[in-house]
């Protein structure tokens, strides 16, 4: 019986050489820098593209299908909008900031989109939105562009850029949860990558009250044989009274003043 092998192109494994896991999230000068090369570029589309991915802080297939009747109220960019997310299927809430809804603003007038409209519509007829693969392209230009490693930085970066900002500036945890829309605080803590103690005991928001030190109110008078009046905000009458301080208390006197150029044998001390 004859046995015939049939020609089976093996492929390499998509990730074989590269860094895979969580990517770095950007700098905020770094975010500056691609901004001002955007503006200066008049690439509406690729700006209007960062400053929503870094608001809205979705993932990449969540973003790309966008449509326009999702961040706007009639002809206006709205303020605050909520997205299902793909894959938890739960809605998210985010804000968009002033500068973010001028760049979208000015891609849709610019684009001439509809409200039925994708927002970021793909270049190839067969597609109805940008794809992921294209947008993970854009972030590497930009990447490129900054002189950063390209294997360090992604699409990822983009939608945790904003949380760590947040969490480094509040340390709130809790805020950031909400804002990503995580069921679980340790998803969050794995997301911006801190220690999941840290993250229990900054969540448990409980102040460690320290015992303050005992302080013992010795109020002293130096006498040279005479009397004096008493150093008690109380007393305002003459008091006589003398009272030796004990040795224990003149010997760490003596080690904490090392100014005093008379002896202390000269001195009387007395306290009331």
């Amino acid at each position: 019986m004859e046995t015939t092998e049939s020609n089976v192109t093996v492929r390499p494994p998509w990730n074989k050489g590269k860094l895979v896991g969580q990517k770095a999230p950007f700098k905020l000068k770094e975010i500056w820098a691609i901004r001002v090369r955007l503006q200066l570029a008049i690439r509406r589309r690729e700006l209007a593209l960062l400053n929503l991915a870094i608001d809205s802080k979705l993932r990449a297939c969540d973003l790309v299908k966008l449509k326009v009747r999702d961040v706007c109220h009639g002809q206006t960019v709205a303020a605050r909008t909520i997205v299902l997310q793909q894959k938890t299927q739960r809605p998210v809430q985010f804000e968009i900031t002033e500068p973010t809804r001028e760049a979208v603003g000015a891609w849709i007038s610019h684009a001439g989109l509809t409200s039925e409209s994708s927002l970021f519509p793909s270049r190839l007829h067969s597609s109805m939105h940008l794809s992921t693969r294209q947008y993970a392209r854009i972030v590497d230009s930009w990447v490129s562009q900054l002189g950063l490693d390209k294997a360090s930085y992604g699409t990822h970066t983009l939608s945790r850029t904003k949380a760590t900002l947040i969490y480094r500036r509040t340390k709130n945890l809790r805020a950031v949860q909400l804002l990503l829309g995580h069921t679980k605080l340790e998803s969050t803590v794995r997301y911006l990558g801190i220690e999941v103690n840290d993250a229990l005991e900054m969540a448990a928001n409980k102040p460690r009250h320290e015992s303050a030190p005992r302080v013992v109110n010795v109020r002293a008078r130096v006498t040279l044989g005479r009397s004096s009046v008493c150093q008690k905000p109380n007393c305002r009458s003459a008091c006589n009274t003398r009272t030796r301080i004990s040795s224990d208390f003149i010997g760490n006197a003596r080690q904490k003043s090392s100014r005093v150029s008379v002896p202390f044998r000269s001195r009387t001390f007395a306290a009331q």
